[in-house]
C-alpha cells in the first residue's frame, strides 16, 4: 500500500518536471515539416504515462517534433492486448514501426531514442 502511493506520488512528481522542464519544438520548413507528419504516421508509440523512460521517449518526441500516436498500455485493454500479443510483452516504451509492409516492435527507451534521432534530426 505505501509502496503503491509512493509510485503514485513519484510518478505525478515526474510528470510535474516533465511540465516544467519541456524541451521546444524543432522548428523546420513546412514542407519538411509536412514530411515528418507523413513519416510520423507509421509509428506509434505504447507508453505508461508517469514511466520515467516513457517520458524521456516522448520529450524526444517533442523536441523533435514528430507527432506519434501514442497508446496507454497501462488503462487501455485493447492497447495493452496489441502490446502483448503483436509485440510479444508487455514493456514500455515500446515503438510500433509499420514500414515496407512490415511491423517491428522496437522496446528500450535508449533505442527508441537514438532511432528517432536518426530518423528525424537531420529533416
Amino acid at each position: 500500500m505505501i509502496v503503491k502511493a509512493l509510485r503514485v506520488g513519484l510518478g505525478q512528481l515526474i510528470i510535474f518536471i516533465d511540465f516544467i522542464t519541456r524541451p521546444s519544438k524543432k522548428k523546420r520548413p513546412a514542407e519538411a515539416q509536412a514530411q515528418v507528419e507523413q513519416a510520423a504516421r507509421s509509428l506509434t508509440l505504447y507508453q505508461f504515462h508517469a514511466c520515467p523512460f516513457c517520458v524521456k521517449t516522448r520529450r524526444t518526441l517533442r523536441r523533435l517534433n514528430v507527432p506519434v500516436a501514442l497508446r496507454d498500455a497501462k488503462n487501455n485493454e485493447q492497447d495493452r492486448q496489441a502490446l502483448l500479443e503483436q509485440g510479444g510483452r508487455i514493456k514500455v516504451p515500446c515503438l510500433r514501426i509499420e514500414e515496407n509492409g512490415e511491423t517491428t516492435w522496437m522496446y528500450e527507451s535508449k533505442v527508441i531514442i537514438d532511432y528517432l534521432d536518426k530518423r528525424f534530426s537531420a529533416a
